[in-house]
């Protein structure tokens, strides 16, 4: 759900490249298992755990993980067929846009949300600074991370809570937190655990959690799904036995996750760069499987592509609900 840094160009050119080499909906995976691509940051969770804990077998389904620099990386590769599925954490907005692209491609499997509760997405300022609302940044210099979804992201928010003239600025993930300490910027929005860093360094602190639901979704209540787990339709079609072990195992996940708190990120160790005293203070994400997505969840993945198509990142408008997988 950071560093989100893909184009259309880029996906078209990959579909592109797989129409071409006859990839398109062929998975290059052997018929007994499935491969699940994953970015490495912590929404991924309930998978790290699933496949630490032999969650998957359990359940009868063997499940390899592999690791991508990118969401969009992760979403060339299900256009291309190279991968069965994705874990929890890829950008949901990444996946809309290869859907555009690859009309039918993918069903998620579960949705991984933040809000004021399940803490994910921040503005932070500088320790010492006086700004104590969002507003307050009008005319400031505001870092995000790479890439349009973030750029996207943080312009709305900075529009719709007032910061009149405020200027984004785009920076690497790890480069945040010392561009606010070095007063290079005002205040930037953040995942975690760029927050944890910040203040475990005595840096930055928090304007407050939940800041893309309530500037973006223009509603604090309403939980950002900013990310999916899923899996294409032809491993669906072509894998169909493995594709209840695979729910039912990654269920257990969530389920482990859910029951074990910060505890279970010790199942970041060894899928992501977080570790240490860092790892056990990032907040745990919330997860919504498959059968328990409600109304709501929809009008909320929808709204968010309606404001990726009204800022020219999607080129048409994409409907959240046909990609939901229903059993």
């Amino acid at each position: 759900m950071s560093n989100i840094n893909f184009t259309r160009r880029r996906l078209l050119q990959s579909a592109a490249a797989a129409t071409a080499l006859g990839l398109t909906g062929r998975s290059y995976a052997a018929g007994d298992k499935l491969v699940i691509g994953y970015w490495p940051i912590a929404a991924g969770l309930p998978f790290y755990a699933a496949l630490d804990l032999g969650l998957f077998k359990a359940a009868g389904v063997t499940v390899e993980g592999v690791k991508f620099g990118s969401p969009n990386q992760v979403a060339e590769a299900l256009i291309a067929g190279r991968i069965d599925g994705c874990a929890n954490g890829t950008a949901i907005t990444v996946l809309g846009l290869a859907e555009a692209q690859s009309p039918g491609l993918l069903k998620f499997v579960c949705l991984n949300f933040a809000d004021e509760k399940y803490v994910l997405d921040q503005i932070i300022v500088p320790i010492a600074s006086n700004v104590k609302t969002v507003k307050e940044l009008a005319g400031k210099k505001v870092a995000c991370g790479p890439g349009i979804n973030n750029v996207t992201l943080t312009k709305v928010m900075l529009e719709h809570a007032g910061a009149v003239g405020a200027q984004v600025v785009e920076l690497p993930i790890g480069q945040l937190v010392p561009a606010l300490a070095a007063g290079q910027v005002d205040g930037a929005y953040i995942l975690e655990p760029t927050g944890v860093i910040g203040r475990q360094l005595g840096v930055s602190r928090s304007l407050g959690a939940g800041v893309v639901s309530r500037y973006v979704l223009d509603d604090p209540n309403t939980p950002w799904v900013g990310g999916a787990a899923a899996l294409t339709t032809t491993a669906f079609k072509d894998k169909a036995s493995l594709v209840p072990g695979f729910l039912k195992g990654y269920a257990a996940g969530v389920d482990y996750v859910r029951k074990q708190g910060l505890q279970a990120n010790v199942h970041l160790k060894g899928y992501t760069a977080i570790d240490g005293p860092v790892a056990m203070e990032v907040p745990i994400s919330g997860y919504i499987t498959y059968d328990e997505v409600k109304p709501s969840d929809v009008q909320s993945i929808q709204k968010l592509f309606d404001v990726f198509t009204d800022h020219k990142v999607f080129d048409r408008k994409i409907v959240a609900a046909p990609m939901l997988y229903k059993a």
